[in-house]
C-alpha cells in the first residue's frame, strides 16, 4: 500500500469506497423488509468513518455490503472505482468476537490472514511485524485460551491487517471488552492506523468511541413505512486531529446531538459540567 505524506501526516493513496444509491431488502415481495435505503456515501482513502444507529437500522448489513459478503438489492458499492461483486482481498473484516482458532497459536492465527501462496519467509516476517505492532510478540506461542480478551482482540486486528488491506471493516470490535481495555484498544487502533494507514469503517453503539476515533460519524436510522425515508439520518464531521483529547469540551455538543438523534434525552449543560 502506498503511503504518501500530506501536511506531515501519512495517508493512504488507495482504499476509496463509494456507495451509490444502495439499498438492501430481505424476503419475498409479499413479506419483504427493507433494511437499508438510498445510501450515498464516499469514504476517502485513509479516512476513519464510524457508523452508529439504533439496533436493527442496518449497520452490520452495510458493513457486510462493503465487505462483499452480501450484495445490495439496489445501487452499487465501488472500491477504488471498481464495482464490488464479491469478497475482495483489498478488504478485511474484524468482528466483535476475535474468532481465533483455539488449536492454533496466536502467531498461527495471525498468519491465517496472509494471502494464499505467500512464501514462508514472508509470512514469518509479516506476522512478526504485526505482533510487534499490537504488542503480542511475547504471546506469539500461546493459544487463545491462554490470553486475555483484549489480547485476543489484538490478535484479531493483526490477522485482519496481515495482507495489508486497503479497507478495514470493524463490526463492534471492542464491544465485548471491559471499559478500561476498550479505551486501550481504541488508542491501539489509532496507533495502528498511524503506522499502517488504511481506510477504516467502524460500526459501534458507543457515541464516545465514534467521536474519538472517526473523521466523520454516519448516523443511520430505522426505516419506517414511508418509502421516502432514507437510511442516513445525518453525517457529522468531527473536528480536530487524531489523537484527540477525550476530555475536550468541544465534543459535548456533538455527543448531545448524536444521542438526541438516537432518542436519548440529554442536558447539554450537565454534559459540559461533567467534562
Amino acid at each position: 500500500m502506498s503511503t504518501p505524506s500530506v501536511a506531515g501526516r501519512t495517508v493512504a493513496s488507495r482504499g476509496a469506497v463509494t456507495v451509490s444509491a444502495v439499498g438492501r431488502t430481505f424476503g419475498a415481495a409479499s413479506g419483504s423488509t427493507t433494511v437499508l435505503r438510498d445510501i450515498d456515501l464516499t469514504v476517502a482513502p485513509g479516512e476513519i468513518v464510524s457508523v452508529i444507529g439504533p439496533s436493527g437500522c442496518g449497520k452490520s448489513t452495510l458493513l457486510r455490503l462493503l465487505a462483499g459478503l452480501d450484495a445490495p438489492t439496489t445501487g452499487e458499492v465501488r472500491l477504488d472505482g471498481t464495482p464490488l461483486r464479491d469478497t475482495d482481498d483489498r478488504t478485511a473484516v474484524a468482528f466483535q468476537e476475535p474468532r481465533l482458532l483455539p488449536w492454533r497459536t496466536i502467531a498461527e492465527n495471525v498468519a491465517l490472514g496472509m494471502p494464499r501462496g505467500a512464501a514462508r519467509s514472508d509470512v514469518a516476517r509479516r506476522v512478526g511485524e504485526l505482533l510487534a505492532l499490537v504488542g503480542l510478540t511475547a504471546a506469539a506461542h500461546l493459544r487463545p485460551s491462554q490470553v486475555s480478551g483484549g489480547m485476543a482482540q489484538r490478535a484479531s486486528l493483526a490477522r485482519a491487517l496481515a495482507r495489508g488491506p486497503e479497507v478495514l471493516l470493524l463490526d463492534e470490535p471492542f464491544g465485548a471488552l471491559d471499559a478500561l481495555t476498550r479505551l486501550r484498544m481504541q488508542d491501539l487502533l489509532l496507533e495502528i492506523h498511524a503506522a499502517e494507514p488504511t481506510t477504516v469503517v467502524l460500526v459501534t453503539h458507543d457515541v464516545e468511541e465514534a467521536l474519538y476515533l472517526a473523521d466523520r460519524v454516519l448516523q443511520l436510522q430505522t426505516l419506517g413505512s414511508d418509502p421516502g425515508t432514507r437510511s442516513i439520518a445525518r453525517v457529522i464531521d468531527v473536528p480536530g486531529i487524531r489523537p484527540r483529547d477525550r476530555a475536550d469540551h468541544g465534543f459535548a455538543d456533538l455527543r448531545a446531538e448524536l444521542l438526541d438523534g438516537l432518542g436519548v434525552a440529554t442536558h447539554r449543560s450537565s454534559l459540559q459540567e461533567t467534562r
